[in-house]
């Protein structure tokens, strides 16, 4: 079987059994199939590896960075480790390697008078009073929820409807939760309801068809894209007079679990919100609170 078989049969298999999404796969098949040109350089199939040959590709790759590397070498265990399971192969001759140790960086954040600073913004940024409207929506709920960026651009309209304290978000993998709606986030979301649903009525009175989502667009998935949404955050960050490059969908997912934690929010509490599957992933929060408060002693103390 060739090397381009062997992906294609391990991406489905990930999709059917994990539920993996659409962006998971991507970045899974870009990662093998940099593996299967360098072999192709070599007139090697994947069946032919040994541990020895593998090792030879990952010395290639140096000049990435440790989470790149790391990433690439986990998706070629499971690749072998899925090969092994169909009996493709006798052994998995990935299975004992080691990779690099990945730094755990802070995620960086916002304080609170930034976030405010964003939500001014929104109001007024957008070519028309519908995009502000819909801006306004996005950055509120975001802020009011931790969701990730695909997972908010991808709501179905139906969990806006009803005027809910609640909404239910799909997460990785399919995973369902339920995140809490803040008092202003759900002025914000009837607001958009209203001005969505004339401008759907009037495009389907056009001829259009009806669109599933809260923030339909004229994409490949039917709603706005993740890219998208990105730009609209740089712009928010310009007229706010936050830098750019420190802001992003995913700083304001940290703000949201650095600032629920600052003030007093329980870590399990916080990691059923952000939809982490391991508790793990969110005490990274709680190093963000003791940097905050160990810069805090260096500046403030009257003998720092």
């Amino acid at each position: 079987m060739d090397c381009n078989r062997w992906i294609t049969f391990f991406l489905t298999s990930i999709v059917a059994e994990r539920g993996a999404a659409k962006n998971t796969i991507d970045a899974y098949q870009r990662d093998l199939m940099h593996f299967e040109q360098f072999l192709a350089g070599q007139k090697r199939t994947f069946a032919q590896m040994g541990r020895s040959e593998i090792s030879d590709y990952l010395l290639t790759l140096t000049s990435l960075a440790a989470s790149s590397r790391a990433r690439r070498l986990s998706a070629i265990r499971q690749l072998f480790r899925f090969a092994a399971d169909e009996g493709w192969i006798t052994h998995n001759p990935a299975a004992r390697l080691s990779g690099p140790r990945k730094s755990r960086n802070l995620p960086q954040t916002l304080t609170e008078n930034q976030v405010g600073a964003l939500l001014d913004a929104a109001g007024k940024v957008g070519t028309s009073v519908r995009n502000r409207i819909r801006n306004t929506c996005l950055i509120e709920i975001l802020y009011a929820t931790g969701m990730r960026a695909s997972e908010l651009v991808s709501l179905p309209v139906a969990s806006g409807r009803g005027d809910p304290d609640m909404i239910l978000v799909k997460g990785k993998g399919g995973k369902e939760r339920i995140v809490p709606l803040s008092k202003p986030a759900k002025i914000a979301l009837a607001d958009w309801l209203l001005r969505r649903d004339r401008d759907e009525s009037f495009n389907v009175s056009q001829g259009s068809k009806s669109s599933p989502y809260l923030f339909p667009a004229a994409s490949k998935t039917g709603h706005m894209t993740r890219e998208r949404f990105f730009l609209i955050i740089k712009e928010l960050a310009l007229v706010a007079g936050i830098s750019p490059a420190s802001v992003s969908p995913h700083t304001l997912r940290h703000a949201f679990a650095t600032h629920l934690l600052a003030n007093g929010a329980d870590l399990r509490v916080i990691q059923t919100l952000l939809g982490h599957a391991d508790v793990a992933t969110t005490e990274i929060y709680t190093h963000v609170i003791d940097e905050k408060l160990r810069e805090l002693v260096l500046t403030k103390h009257p003998l720092a």
